[in-house]
């Protein structure tokens, strides 16, 4: 991390403010080291749940006016240098069991993708195998209907549980997600708890074949070993982003220790000691010529979070 950078400190004023809970808070905890770029700066408080009713408690009683924002693997997010005010809230591992029924698994939001993918394997269901390529939470991978090798969330998804920012548990539909490219309808504020999805009874071997294709197609075309985020841009309609970023001479472009990378476009990687200002600008950078070259605009698919490091905010 960019230790030119001043990370944002925030006063110890909020956790004052914010109800009993079970699980943990951290004041002014670093982002750079929870997410997979390796930059950023500090939550102004972290909130770590007990378990599902400790989050829905939270959100229950926290103050109207406290912001809150969801925190999942890391593997699809750039926190910006100047921190995050209010409270982040990370789903890990004290929310993320994993139950199988028949041809059904229930995933809680923290469940690793690659978990339940591994889930599958062992109950003999087929259909999930994609997950095993996706580095993320089942929670993130509702939000953004995230999808690889053919397969999306929502060929998958029964139903989900979300609780709003008044703590209110919504028990949804395939319906209510209303599921499009890389989005779903649900609220920004509302917060995913589970999914329960459906596969397809298969034998392991055929199940394993599947899941070795994928691992070897990720390796293969990805770059490896190095901190990035995933997929930089949406594939914009009829085109492959990756493309249009070389057709724009893109791949290998630099802004200090960021780089698109070599082995495939629409990966941003950091180098070294690249700060997330350097990552997004150099998006930006690479989107303004993709416009200039094809007129087609790219859309981020990482999410960008947080404060460039020259705002101030008080508690």
């Amino acid at each position: 991390m960019n230790q030119s950078i001043m990370k944002k400190s925030f006063e110890n004023g909020l956790t004052s403010r914010l109800p009993q809970i079970r699980g943990i808070y951290t004041h002014n905890a670093s982002l750079g080291e929870k997410t997979w770029f390796r930059t950023g700066g500090a939550a102004e408080v972290l909130f770590d749940p007990a378990d599902k009713e400790d989050l829905v408690a939270f959100l229950k009683n926290k103050p109207t006016d406290v912001p809150f924002m969801v925190l999942g693997l890391g593997s699809n997010i750039l926190v910006r240098d100047g921190g995050i005010p209010g409270v982040v809230i990370r789903l890990g591992t004290t929310v993320s069991e994993i139950e199988v029924t028949d041809t059904r698994i229930r995933a809680e939001a923290g469940a690793l993708d690659y978990n339940v993918a591994m889930t599958s394997l062992k109950a003999s269901l087929t259909g999930m195998e994609f997950l095993s390529g996706i580095p993320g939470t089942i929670g993130g991978a509702l939000r953004m209907n995230a999808g690889a090798f053919g397969r999306e969330m929502k060929d998958i998804t029964l139903a989900a549980e979300a609780v709003d920012n008044a703590g209110v548990l919504h028990h949804l539909s395939i319906d209510d997600l209303a599921f499009d490219y890389r989005s779903c309808s649900v609220p920004e504020n509302w917060v995913f708890i589970n999914a329960t999805m459906e596969g397809t009874p298969s034998t392991t071997s055929e199940i394993s074949k599947r899941l070795t294709e994928i691992q070897t197609t990720r390796n293969d075309s990805q770059p490896r070993g190095f901190r990035t985020g995933g997929s930089t841009f949406v594939n914009p309609s009829g085109h492959k982003a990756w493309k249009l970023i070389d057709a724009a001479g893109c791949r290998g472009l630099k802004r200090g220790d960021a780089m698109v990378s070599e082995k495939h476009s629409n990966f941003l990687i950091n180098t070294g000691d690249a700060s997330t200002a350097d990552i997004e600008a150099l998006g930006e950078e690479v989107r303004n010529r993709v416009m200039a070259h094809s007129g087609i605009e790219l859309k981020w698919e990482i999410r960008r979070v947080g404060l460039p490091v020259n705002v101030e905010t008080h508690s």
